[in-house]
């Protein structure tokens, strides 16, 4: 089966609304729409996200310390299982996202 999606085309109903892309082997590949913050939260497994479109400021912590990294379309943020962070977009952005399926 062939599957071709259009990045640029994709939003979705609401902020972080996704589309599913594919599972290996309990894994998700998702792409995200999103005009607006998520919330401060930690995985239960590691997670990639990949800048597709957009800005993203990606918010995390460093033991006590809060830092802000700016991802561009192209970049790449991985959190490892138990690392606290929120994705702040600046305006519209799409966001492909590889995590465990059933993720927290």
């Amino acid at each position: 089966m062939d599957f071709h999606l259009d990045t640029s085309s994709f939003t979705a109903d609401r902020a972080w609304g996704s589309r599913l892309i594919g599972e290996v082997d309990g894994v998700t590949v998702k792409l995200h729409w999103t005009d607006s913050p998520y919330k401060w939260h930690v995985n239960d497994g590691p997670e990639v996200f990949v800048v597709l479109a957009g800005s993203v400021d990606m918010h995390y912590r460093e033991g006590e310390a809060e830092k802000v990294q700016r991802l561009e379309a192209g970049q790449i943020f991985h959190a490892g299982e138990g690392d606290a962070h929120v994705a702040h977009p600046i305006g519209k952005a799409r966001v492909l996202v590889i995590e465990r399926k059933d993720s927290v």
